[in-house]
């Protein structure tokens, strides 16, 4: 029989209490609370400052300790931009265009915000880190699209025309830094989808129709990449195609926290959000450092804003 003592060439110490500063990887038994603990990495949801304006349907851009939330409604349509610098929300430049269910990529200094409503719209703005600047127009006006890359190369798809129809959309677009072109449809059209990584490594996840459906692109066509755990719209992501997190969102009835991680072929579950939105969240970061915000009910808006990351952290060994 393998023993912990076989393998490291020494036994487990016990402990009164849990030592102050543990190394890592360090395991030790606590005689007061009957457990073995070890000093790890632990992921998972904390919350952070909250935004200055109460929104939903937003854009996000940028990364956890710098962010970008653009426009939204709460309950007037927002032209409202603002700025995190890890722990708080500051007011930015506001956009030409008020409008909501519009899509954003690219950096806190350097965003790029396009689509939305209302009146539909296919708009496209530049953030240069204070003011927002016109850009060329998507080929296709839309609301409730993705968005993936950079201000200079920038990658819209999916999206929905609007009322009274909502017809989806398979429609990808590229942005150059100054107009946009067609790229390779989407397999399976839809809106209020999640989009992470770049124009030429692009992902795309979940939507409505309800779906856990997850398409990958390469820079001019779309493939199917691996099915989602919970099939859901108005989902937000975070990261790369190849590490990528997805969270929130809305199964129709009910609204979810869960949240997923994608290695680039498949999904996996990953520790929930604190408060389960639906009501389009903006999103940012990678997925070992992720951010959401805004979002809310129907009817609502919330300013909370949600931090995921990986810490070194004392955890306690359970057995099942």
């Amino acid at each position: 029989m393998t023993t912990y003592k076989g393998i490291q060439g020494f036994n487990i110490q016990t402990l009164s209490s849990d030592p102050p500063s543990p190394f890592a990887g360090q395991v030790w038994y606590n005689s007061t609370s009957a457990t073995v603990k070890y000093f790890g990495v632990a992921e998972g949801w904390s919350t952070g400052g909250n935004l200055n304006t109460a929104r939903s349907y937003l854009a996000g851009a940028g990364t956890q300790t710098a962010g970008l939330a653009i426009g939204g409604e709460g309950p007037a349509v927002e032209d409202a931009t603002e700025e995190y610098n890890g722990s708080s929300w500051t007011n930015g430049g506001n956009m030409g265009t008020a409008r909501r269910s519009l899509a954003g990529c690219g950096t806190q200094t350097a965003g790029l915000a396009f689509g939305g409503t209302p009146p539909l719209s296919n708009a496209t703005e530049e953030y240069n880190g204070t003011s927002w600047t016109n850009g060329g127009n998507l080929t296709t006006a839309r609301e409730g699209l993705a968005g993936a890359g950079t201000q200079t190369a920038g990658l819209a798809f999916g999206g929905t025309t609007g009322a009274p129809s909502y017809t989806s959309q398979n429609a990808t677009e590229e942005y150059n830094g100054s107009s946009w072109t067609n790229g390779g449809n989407m397999g399976t059209a839809r809106y209020t989808l999640a989009g992470f990584g770049t124009q030429t490594a692009g992902l795309a996840a979940g939507g409505r129709p309800k779906t856990g459906a997850t398409e990958e692109y390469n820079g001019s066509s779309w493939t199917a990449g691996g099915t989602m755990g919970t099939a859901r719209f108005r989902v937000v992501g975070a990261g790369i195609q190849t590490a990528g997190l997805a969270f929130g969102g809305s199964e129709d009835p009910p609204s979810t926290a869960a949240t997923e991680k994608y290695d680039g072929s498949s999904w996996t579950a990953a520790s929930d959000m604190l408060t389960v939105i639906s009501g389009g969240m903006g999103s940012a970061g990678t997925q070992t450092a992720a951010l959401g915000f805004g979002g809310g009910p129907t009817g609502g808006a919330f300013t909370q804003t949600q931090e995921y990351g990986l810490s070194p952290s004392v955890l306690t060994v359970t057995t099942e």
